[in-house]
């Protein structure tokens, strides 16, 4: 398995690309934790400090999205400026520092600060990792590698409900549930240094023979070259007065867009945030609605394992179909639900359909698509604009949830993002190019032919 076939020459190693991959990834496991640890401290924490429900949405619980909000519309700059490899480290240290000090506040305004600047490093990190996969991969295993940073994401998500389950029910302190992060954080931070610089970024920054020793260690020598020659006339191509808001992009611009909108009207963060809180509205007591929190991070593990498997087989817009389709029925049904005041396990059950329609879905393809789709040296910009749309609706979205379920429903919220579902399987059919196995350089010309 340590190097891949095709045609009868060996192209590339795989095993090195994986490693690679799986530790920039790392940073989607710290965020996943650090985005869901604390529904574990939801009510303890307004509780503690005494917060009316729209502090409590906006400051407490939803810093971090604003943070995410900063590090995606500034995270292109240190990916440019220092490299994804620096700007990995960085993500590192800004969540070890956030862990702490979060983990030690003692008011909700020094606890949302911490929280602030991890959020950064999540924002930071929606950009980097998925550019440096993307500039690291052969075509034909593109999808999956890059979407083993989604896989880790949900992987850190299942351990954050772990941990908030298993030190709830021993009586821990919330300090100890949220503090906790410094350990991946630190462990993610020394493997970072062990991964080289992107190619790619090397060649745009007039360091080809580094580049090339990169391109050596994972392809033939033949390939190399070949590699070498499309990303050097690829950065001569370069107009330095371009930018992703010119006419001939609108319609990448667009595609970005409206996935990264779609994702968050889902309703995918405003349940994860909210888990335990919505479980608990169904007759579930807390240490139950924990529990049930857990079954989504399991759920949300195993289907997007399978969208790994899937997303170079089938395709970006096949997974996109399935995910649009599960949203549908289970928000429906989840709506109904709330309404009609069903008990038991019944509303969870549909939560865990939805988790598994977003795991398989958007969950697994939107970095994916977004990282493919803009120029080498667009791609940090392009980025950029994806996370920004995505998590300032990420930040405005979960921190209205507990004022529109105290005023308008619950029933209400579920059937809005429904109806944006509809709009989403639309979207998918009529405006979602599929994008699996073609070189990002060839990618990008058809997109703008």
């Amino acid at each position: 398995m340590d190097k891949i076939k095709l045609n009868g020459n060996i192209n590339y190693n795989l095993s090195r690309l994986f490693r690679w991959s799986i530790i920039a990834g790392l940073a989607g496991f710290l965020f996943g934790f650090d985005t869901v640890v604390i529904s574990g401290a939801d009510k303890t924490l307004q509780s503690l400090w005494s917060s009316s429900d729209l502090y409590h949405g906006i400051i407490v619980m939803s810093m971090a999205l604003w943070g995410t909000v900063i590090g995606a519309i500034f995270g292109g700059i240190p990916n440019d400026k220092l490299g994804r490899k620096k700007t990995l480290i960085l993500i590192g240290v800004l969540y070890s520092i956030s862990a702490i000090g979060s983990s030690l506040a003692v008011s909700a305004e020094i606890f949302s600060l911490f929280r602030f600047i991890g959020g950064i490093g999540i924002g930071i990190s929606t950009i980097a990792v998925p550019s440096y996969i993307t500039e690291i991969s052969p075509p034909e295993n593109r999808g999956t590698l890059v979407s083993l940073y989604q896989f880790n994401v949900v992987f850190g998500m299942l351990f954050a409900f772990l941990s908030n389950y298993i030190l709830n029910d021993f009586g821990i302190s919330w300090r100890v549930m949220i503090g906790i992060e410094i350990i991946p954080a630190i462990i993610y931070t020394i493997f970072t240094f062990s991964i080289p610089n992107s190619p790619r970024w090397l060649i745009a920054n007039k360091r080809s023979e580094e580049a090339e020793i990169v391109l050596n260690e994972i392809n033939s020598k033949k390939i190399t070259k070949q590699l070498m020659t499309e990303i050097i006339l690829d950065v001569d191509a370069k107009k330095l007065e371009e930018n992703i808001f010119l006419k001939k992009y609108r319609f990448i611009l667009y595609l970005t867009f409206l996935i990264a909108f779609f994702n968050q009207f889902s309703g995918i963060n405003a349940i994860l945030y909210y888990a335990p809180r919505i479980f608990e509205e169904t007759g579930l007591g807390y240490n139950d609605a924990l529990l049930s929190s857990v079954l989504i991070g399991i759920v949300m593990v195993a289907f997007t394992l399978i969208g790994v498997f899937l997303i170079d087989r089938i395709g970006r817009k096949n997974l996109m179909y399935f995910g649009s389709i599960g949203y549908i029925i289970s928000l429906s049904l989840i709506s109904f639900g709330l309404a009609a005041e069903w008990g038991g396990v019944s509303v969870p059950i549909l939560i865990l359909i939805f988790i598994a329609s977003h795991g398989i879905g958007q969950g697994t393809v939107i970095w994916v698509f977004i990282s493919e789709i803009f120029p080498n040296h667009l791609r940090s910009s392009g980025q950029s604009f994806g996370s920004s749309v995505h998590w300032i609706l990420a930040a405005i979205i979960p921190s209205m949830i507990p004022y529109l379920f105290s005023t308008i429903g619950s029933e209400i919220v579920f059937s809005f993002f429904t109806l944006m579902m509809i709009f989403q399987l639309l979207f998918v059919k009529y405006l979602m190019p599929e994008t699996k196995g073609v070189s990002i350089e060839e990618l990008f010309k058809k997109l703008i032919s």
